[in-house]
Order: structure tokens, then C-alpha cells, then sequence
């Protein structure tokens, strides 16, 4: 079965009409705030955030993120930021996203601690980032651009998107995004047999952490968001997850991960996340999803960092590949 994407990167050409048809609307209408001029590049919206209300250009043109989510969400409507901040991987940007389209984007220093003075050199319209990230910055960054921040990231992702297309002015291209997602997962779940057989398949999602302990992933995260439209079943370990979000223990309770399918990611150093040690164990071994072929290593970056919809996009075409086996 042939499955559909909403192939992100032909989002520019598939939603020229919608711009279209926003452009006529906005000539025979004046905003509220802003200015009347031709181009109307000094018109402004309001948009809702977690600090309060913030006016932004309407066409914002010179934006800079300062989280993967939020790169995500503006490659994924078209929107070359002029500034990112970095994630601590060693390419950089993630390595899920394609170059040609990261290519140019000024780096402006690593996620948690963005470079002001860059920031600002780049003369930004627009910052997009999280108060969970970056709140005890946010007096300073409000005083370089417009900053739009979300409360949190990962879990809320969907509504986060929302968000950040309202500020760059894309939301006619952020409803075809989730509609082209909406289709694809229910493609997926076809393909693997439809919502009876794929709830009755239990999956785990498991972490190897350097520095910490590994992480049996919840269900209040942004991988099991994705595993929930597709209808995939999680085993009871899934609801001790503190907060929702992860189980965590030592190599020696690993067996406490086991299920029909497990997939597993590693940040860091595999022997220093106890990856190594842990995969090699007779506790892993025997596990039935083990036993059974059923275990799948897959890309830090892209299942757990990326946290957007082209990454989503990518991840249900593994998701297919992986349990269709």
C-alpha cells in the first residue's frame, strides 16, 4: 500500500492558492493596528502566549527560533528563520532535516543558552520559542523583537503549531499540515490492519540517557502522541511514567520494558547512557520482544528531539516500516 505524506517541503507550491486567496482578502480589508501601506509589511496581529499578548507583523520576515520545535514548525510552513540556536548534537541543526533547507540559518548559539548579542544582530521581526526554555529570558528578548513563546513544548506540540503559524501568518498552510497528518496516520493504521489489530499491539518507547537514568517513555511526550493517532496499544509499565512522561530505571530493571514492539533511542554516548551495557544483558535478551525480532533502534533526533510535524512525517513512515515486518 502506497502511503500519502504531506511532504512539508512541497508545501509552498500545494498551498499557492490559499496565499493567494489570503492576499485578496487582506487587500479589500485594514488591520486594526497597523499601518496602510502598499505592502502592508508594517501590519500587525495580536497573537495569544503564554506571557500575555504580543502584536507581530503580519508578514513577519526575518525570524528566529531558539528550539527544535519551533525550526521544525517554520521549515514545515515554508519559513527560513534567519537564526536558530543549536541542539548539542554534534551536526548542529538535527539531522532529520534536510540541509539545502538549513542551509544559510545563522547559528545563534546552543538552545538553553542563546547568544543575545547574535540575536540581535539579526535584526529580527519575530522570536519563537518556549517560557519552559527560555521565560527568565524573556524581558531581554521582548527588547531585540516581538517574542512569541508557548508554556511548555513536546507534549503540546499540535497546539504549539498552531501557534507559531498564527505568528508568521500561516495558518491556511498549518490546517493542510494537519490535515496532510491526519491522513497519513490514518493510512498507517490501515496499512498495519486496521485500529483493532494495531490497538492490540503494545509498544514501548525506551531512552538511553547519558547522565541519567533510562527512560520508559509515558504517554504525555511528544513520540506518544504520535503512537496514540495511530491507535498502538502501550503496556501498564507506560502508566507509572512520572507525570506522564517517563519511567525511569536502572539496566537491572530493563525487563520492565518489554512488549509486542519495542523501540529504542540513545542522546549521548552509548556506553555512558548505558546503552551498551544494558542491550548486551541477559535481561534483554529474554525479553519476548527481543526473542521475537521485535526490537528497533531508531534516531534520537528525529523520534525524540524533532518534535514537529515533518519529523512527525518521517516517524509514521517508520512506524509503518518497522511493524509491517
Amino acid at each position: 500500500m502506497t502511503l500519502r505524506s504531506f511532504r512539508p517541503r512541497a508545501l509552498a507550491a500545494v498551498s499557492l492558492t490559499a496565499v493567494a486567496a489570503l492576499t485578496l482578502a487582506a487587500c479589500g480589508s485594514s488591520d486594526d493596528s497597523g499601518s496602510d501601506s502598499a505592502s502592508g509589511s508594517d501590519a500587525t496581529r495580536t497573537v495569544k502566549t503564554a506571557m500575555g499578548e504580543v502584536k507581530v507583523k503580519k508578514v513577519p520576515q526575518r525570524v528566529v527560533v531558539l528550539d527544535t520545535a519551533e525550526l521544525d514548525s517554520a521549515l514545515t510552513l515554508g519559513v527560513k528563520p534567519v537564526g536558530a540556536t543549536h541542539a548539542d548534537v554534534t551536526s548542529g541543526f538535527l539531522n532529520y532535516l534536510p540541509k539545502d533547507q538549513v542551509a544559510g540559518i545563522e547559528d545563534v548559539g546552543r538552545m538553553m543558552t542563546p547568544n543575545l548579542e547574535a540575536i540581535a544582530g539579526l535584526q529580527p521581526d519575530l522570536i519563537l520559542t518556549s517560557k519552559i526554555r527560555h521565560g527568565d529570558k524573556y524581558a531581554e528578548l521582548s527588547k531585540i523583537a516581538p517574542t512569541v513563546m508557548t508554556e511548555n513544548t513536546g507534549y503540546p506540540w499540535k497546539e504549539n503549531f498552531r501557534v507559531h503559524a498564527e505568528a508568521l501568518g500561516k495558518e491556511a498552510e498549518a490546517k493542510m499540515v494537519a490535515d496532510g497528518y491526519a491522513d497519513h496516520v490514518a493510512d498507517v493504521t490501515k496499512a498495519l490492519g486496521g485500529k483493532e489489530k494495531v490497538a492490540a499491539t503494545e509498544v514501548t518507547m525506551v531512552r538511553f540517557v547519558e547522565g541519567a537514568d533510562i527512560r520508559i517513555y509515558g504517554r504525555k511526550n511528544y513520540i506518544a502522541t504520535i503512537l496514540a493517532d495511530v491507535g498502538l496499544g502501550r503496556p501498564a509499565i507506560t502508566d507509572k511514567a512520572k507525570d506522564g512522561f517517563s519511567y525511569d530505571v536502572s539496566p537491572e530493571k530493563i525487563d520492565l520494558a518489554d512488549a509486542d514492539v519495542v523501540f529504542h533511542s540513545t542522546y549521548g554516548d552509548p556506553k555512558k547512557a548505558k546503552e551498551t551495557e544494558t542491550t548486551g544483558s541477559g535481561l534483554w535478551k529474554n525479553m519476548d520482544a527481543v526473542k521475537n525480532g521485535k526490537v528497533f533502534a531508531v534516531d534520537d533526533q528525529l523520534w525524540i528531539q524533532g518534535i514537529g510535524y515533518t519529523a512527525a512525517d518521517k516517524i509514521l513512515g517508520e512506524l509503518h516500516t518497522s511493524l509491517a515486518k
